[in-house]
């Protein structure tokens, strides 16, 4: 805890935004950190709440009430250590994760949690300018082989904690970059990528060997990579983009989302466009955008669409309009369903609920228009929920550009998977549980995305880490890592 009465004397203060008009002109970070005496009053609002529901709430098990404490007596490296003992990438998450341990804080029942999120960003960052964040480098060599195959989050969290018990790790990414989606999904402005670049330069001192432009099951086939490897870890995470199955799909100007943030990532990567955009160039540029699907991605989407000049931007989502507020006697500490407004969306886009596509329109093979239904969503005898179209409500909008980010259905299955012969569960991701991550397949683990199916960048970094011990323990005995 942190001032035992500091909740009852300070008022919850979060970092603030550069104003719209200004960072949507720039796609650099735009969050305003707060000053140090300022996170360390914040830091005092942690209460003694007896349980920490906060721990619950946060998938990496952080020790918050610990580093909180710690940060209000000014003990910033102490902090730190607890912060990386449960997190390998605070940077990270401190900056893209929604925070459901905030969701879990005592203090949310009356809507003024801890600013949890602000206070491990600000410990990690600190820790980098400090210089206290190095390599840490094992004091034993295993001998043994380990390939993680897919760079994000969970592979690189994966990596990094077998390289410090002494394996031999390589990290296999059939992109150019390390880093996965938070390489080339999320942009810039939510996550400037000097911080994984960083990152890897940490890894590569630890030992982790780093192949990239490497697609396993094309440029290497999967028996050969197991052949040469005691482990196999799959953290490939779930890139199968569900797709908008209506007349007119095949129109030019619909694209799913992927298609469309990588390009925009390499640009400010300082890629040419021809090596940004191989397959053509897709910008949102004096266009009307439609953005089907209304989760982070979509988001994602509007942001870029903004800074790239869209004429317009059009959100829908097919599911109801989420209530304002939710109902605290029922949802608190568990992540709530309620309307949540991201900075993109405020930056400037019409957002519209319960509404069907039926049918892209165009003309001369391009797209110009969607035709949408109204829903009515219907709660049946046994508590389900089913739509219906209602009666005269079909309305047409019109698009230069529609882009589908309408979430991922699983892990790709040509090459890699279907190589591996792994056993996939009911849902399409490859089945392995949360004790060993065992595979079907002898020396195969998986983790991620991969195999939980589409989440979040902290469940990720946790099961990397487990993973990790659970590779550890296959291959000497028993582990140190923590879980």
């Amino acid at each position: 805890m942190g001032k035992p009465t500091g909740f009852l004397e300070i008022e919850r203060r979060d970092r603030s935004y550069e104003k719209p008009a200004v960072r949507r002109r720039s796609w650099q970070e735009f969050v305003h950190p707060l000053p140090e005496p300022e996170l360390r009053a914040q830091a005092a609002r942690c209460m003694d709440c007896g349980i920490p529901f906060c721990h619950e709430g946060c998938p990496v098990n952080n020790q918050i009430p610990d580093w909180n404490n710690l940060v209000y007596r000014d003990q910033w490296r102490a902090a730190l250590r607890n912060l990386h003992s449960t997190n390998n990438f605070p940077e990270f998450t401190g900056r893209i994760c929604p925070a459901p341990c905030e969701a879990a804080c005592t203090l949310n029942i009356d809507d003024n949690p801890v600013t949890i999120k602000t206070i491990e960003c600000a410990i990690v960052d600190r820790g980098w300018q400090e210089g206290w964040i190095v390599p840490m480098l094992p004091v034993r060599r295993t001998g043994k082989r380990v390939a993680v195959v897919g760079s994000g989050p969970a592979g690189m969290a994966c990596a990094q904690q077998l390289a410090r018990v002494g394996h031999r790790v390589t990290l296999y990414e059939k992109a150019d970059r390390i880093g996965g989606l938070l390489r080339y999904g999320i942009p810039d402005f939510k996550m400037e990528k000097h911080l994984i670049d960083r990152r890897v330069a940490q890894m590569q001192a630890e030992g982790v060997e780093f192949a990239t432009s490497v697609e396993i099951g094309s440029d290497i086939g999967f028996d050969q990579l197991l052949s040469g490897h005691d482990a196999v870890a799959l953290t490939g995470g779930a890139e199968w983009a569900r797709n908008l199955e209506v007349p007119g799909r095949d129109l030019d100007g619909i694209h799913f989302a992927m298609d469309f943030l990588p390009q925009q990532n390499k640009r400010n990567a300082g890629d040419d466009e021809a090596r940004a955009a191989p397959q053509g160039t897709i910008t949102a540029a004096g266009k009307h955008v439609i953005v089907i699907g209304g989760g982070d991605t979509g988001s994602d989407c509007i942001g870029t669409s903004v800074r790239q000049g869209a004429a317009s931007i059009t959100q829908i989502e097919i599911l109801p309009k989420p209530p304002d507020k939710e109902n605290k006697a029922l949802t608190w500490p568990d992540w709530p369903m309620k309307l949540r407004t991201s900075s993109s969306q405020e930056e400037g886009c019409d957002r519209d609920w319960s509404v069907l596509t039926k049918r892209a329109v165009g003309a001369n093979g391009r797209v110009q228009g969607l035709e949408c239904v109204r829903l009515e969503w219907m709660q049946g005898p046994d508590g389900r929920w089913t739509m219906q179209e209602m009666p005269d409500s079909s309305f047409e909008l019109p698009a230069d550009l529609v882009l589908l980010a309408m979430g991922f259905l699983g892990p790709r299955r040509p090459g890699m998977v279907e190589q591996s012969g792994v056993a996939l569960d009911s849902r399409g991701n490859v089945l392995a549980d949360t004790r060993d991550y065992r595979t079907s397949v002898p020396k195969v683990f998986a983790a991620g995305d991969m195999r939980r199916g589409q989440s979040l960048v902290v469940w990720a970094i946790r099961e990397g880490r487990q993973c990790a011990r659970a590779i550890d323990e296959f291959l000497v005995g028993s582990s140190l890592l923590p879980r």
